[in-house]
């Protein structure tokens, strides 16, 4: 395997490979969730609004797969998971948590602007229709 410097805009540096880990919404809300204690797969799809059972299992199963987060499973009747965050997966929170915190900061600054885009594209459709 061929070793490149750390770049994450060169399409072979494994950084890259490491940011397509994370960089979807599902990841970062179920990092979110086990960070503030909801560790079990049902109590995750109650609190995680919108995540399917499919989408969850998916993303626990990549996250676990790439050492993010730890799945220990329980000897009992019925079968008991609860998941952990691991020491990478824990580093990984404080990017997370300011992400997070930025888009609950700007998310009325984001639908205004998109409000306007819309608006401006409306007016630009109307001036170049043909008549």
């Amino acid at each position: 395997m061929q070793k490149y410097p750390p770049n994450v805009l060169n399409e072979m540096c494994p950084s890259r490979q490491t940011l397509e880990i994370i960089a979807d919404k599902w990841t970062t809300l179920v990092l979110v969730s086990i960070a503030r204690g909801i560790n079990r797969h049902n109590r995750m799809l109650r609190e995680i609004g919108g995540i399917s059972k499919k989408m969850l299992a998916q993303t626990l199963r990549k996250l676990e797969q790439n050492g993010i987060v730890h799945r220990k499973v329980y000897p009992v009747v019925p079968p008991m998971v609860e998941y952990t965050l691991t020491p990478i997966g824990k580093e990984l929170l404080e990017p997370i948590s300011l992400l997070g915190a930025w888009a609950e900061k700007n998310a009325d600054a984001v639908l205004n602007a998109r409000e306007q885009y819309q608006e401006r594209e409306a007016d630009y459709a109307f001036l170049t229709a043909d008549f």
